[in-house]
């Protein structure tokens, strides 16, 4: 009997060792690992110089431990699993490691260098990579700048293209190294203002391009920061006058396809049609929501930015300043790094007939008004017939002579002249700027660009001289007896050529 009860006993001790054993990697299964996001990967480059935020997600009320350079910093996760922790600022260096301990594996994030993040977005000019967009845009000595592409002190990060009703937290892709391979894809403009900035500071550069070609402003804006002021409804009418039209958009498209049929049957080019954008990337607040949101919590130096051609047309042109202006505002406000420089590409020369790119470059100057913010001017670099101008080169270097300034401190001239006042003398205008330096000139024998208007506003071609030691320019036309307005580089394509002692180009303005 006794070993009857013995039988009984070990064949319950095996079996509830067997339970024990199925339940235990199923629960072990059930345990969240603790997890980054994927703008903390290996190659990454954290902001030197001040508070480095580390976040994550894991079980809740999960004890999680971070490691870097020396430092070590415990938190216990939310009922939600998330957790964060602010690092102490580091100098320059590295490559260090990160690491990040849960109760389950703990994960490591090597190569990691310190120095300065730039963020980078935009929409077509912006994301347009060295390798160009091919069929329809090549980079200006292409072949030779992918080549010479490998820079071991530059990280760069592609955030891939997605829209979102609401802002997620989120990103896919991850950091990787500047080589050939990587930079080919990498926006170009960025590239070369990174090159430019580590060339002159020497310390490590991490380049984050989140861009979409083809987007409107206030898809890269917030929902809170839109629905915040009612100046800025009719973004709203302009959305859904654009979303009414997508009804009747894949009737369009069959015609345009019988169309294209035909002239191909009858051995005839085919027709014209209009750009379709993506209706989405369209949408207020979708492009932050899905691009920018999740990139708010990472430390970063400042932000780069070429955009306004989609903003272009007379109904949307008026109010690109008010716009742009709030997205400024609210992004700092969402990063919450204080009035961190905001670096801005003026739209460039383009013939444009539909659109008012001359209004929207002067919205752009305006836009100045804004607290730590510079423009760089691209209307020397631009192409009439050509949206997508070859010439990046110049465009990064201007941004990065922005960058010494406002990020670095350096004393260098980094804006052409812009437009301070102007006054009504006889039969002429006087016009006086802003970034004149040593003195003005013009690009070639006669100064090109100016306009007059009377009280009538309107505008006239006019003669142009730069007077008074080189620091005012002159204005007069004999179709204007009494100037009271004076206007510069307002048309879409220009030739403009006033430039200051820096060989930096005037803006676009009006007085008006």
């Amino acid at each position: 009997m006794a070993s009857l009860k013995i039988s009984l006993k070990a064949r319950f001790i095996a079996g509830l060792l067997t339970t024990v054993g199925l339940v235990l990697p199923f629960a072990a299964s059930l345990q969240a690992e603790v997890r980054l996001p994927h703008s903390f990967s290996n190659h990454g480059v954290l902001q030197r110089e001040a508070p480095i935020h580390i976040w994550g997600w894991s079980d809740p009320k999960e004890p999680v431990s971070v490691e870097f350079h020396a430092q070590t910093k415990k938190v216990v996760a939310n009922e939600f699993g998330e957790w964060s922790v602010w690092l102490s600022p580091e100098q320059a260096g590295g490559p260090y490691v990160l690491t990040v301990r849960g109760n389950g594996a703990p994960i490591w994030v090597t190569d990691l260098l310190v120095g300065d993040v730039w963020l980078a977005s935009g929409q077509s000019n912006m994301e347009f990579p060295l390798l160009g967009f091919p069929g329809n845009a090549v980079l200006k000595d292409g072949e030779k700048e992918i080549a010479a592409a490998t820079q071991p002190q530059i990280r760069l990060l592609r955030v891939e293209q997605k829209t979102s009703n609401y802002p997620v937290d989120e990103i896919t892709g991850s950091w990787t190294e500047c080589t050939p391979a990587t930079a080919a894809k990498f926006s170009a403009v960025a590239y070369f203002f990174g090159r430019e900035i580590q060339k002159k500071e020497h310390v490590p550069i991490g380049l984050i391009d989140s861009t979409w070609g083809g987007t409107p402003v206030e898809a890269w804006m917030s929902l809170d920061a839109l629905s915040a002021d009612a100046s800025l409804m009719p973004a709203y009418a302009t959305w859904a006058k654009f979303a009414d039209q997508q009804s009747r958009l894949p009737a369009v498209r069959d015609e345009e396809k019988r169309e294209n049929a035909a002239a191909d049957a009858a051995h005839q080019p085919r027709p014209a049609h209009p750009w379709h954008p993506n209706a989405e990337t369209w949408q207020p607040g979708e492009l932050y929501n899905g691009m920018i949101a999740p990139l708010t919590p990472y430390t970063i130096k400042g932000v780069i930015w070429y955009q306004g051609e989609t903003n272009s047309p007379p109904d949307r042109a008026p109010l690109y300043e008010k716009l742009f202006s709030t997205m400024i505002t609210s992004w700092r406000s969402e990063w919450k790094q204080g009035q961190f420089p905001f670096l801005y590409v003026q739209i460039s020369s383009f013939n444009s007939p539909a659109e008012n790119w001359g209004l929207l470059r002067d919205q752009q100057r305006r836009t100045l008004a804004v607290a730590n913010t510079a423009m760089a001017v691209s209307l020397d670099v631009g192409e009439p017939g050509n949206v997508h101008p070859p010439d990046k080169q110049t465009v990064g270097a201007r941004l990065a002579l922005a960058g010494l300034a406002l990020g670095y401190g350096k004393p260098v001239e980094y804006s052409g002249p812009l437009f301070r006042e102007a006054t009504t003398d006889g039969h002429s205008m006087e016009v006086y700027f802003d970034h004149v330096g040593d003195g003005l000139h013009a690009k070639g024998a006669t100064l090109l660009g100016f306009e007059l208007a009377g009280k009538d506003k309107q505008f006239f071609p006019a003669m142009a001289t730069v007077e008074a030691g080189k620091r005012v320019v002159s204005v007069s036309s004999d179709k204007v007896a009494e100037p009271l307005y004076v206007r510069y580089a307002w048309q879409s394509a220009t030739d403009a050529n006033l430039y200051n002692a820096a060989d930096l180009p005037a803006s676009t303005f009006t007085s008006e």
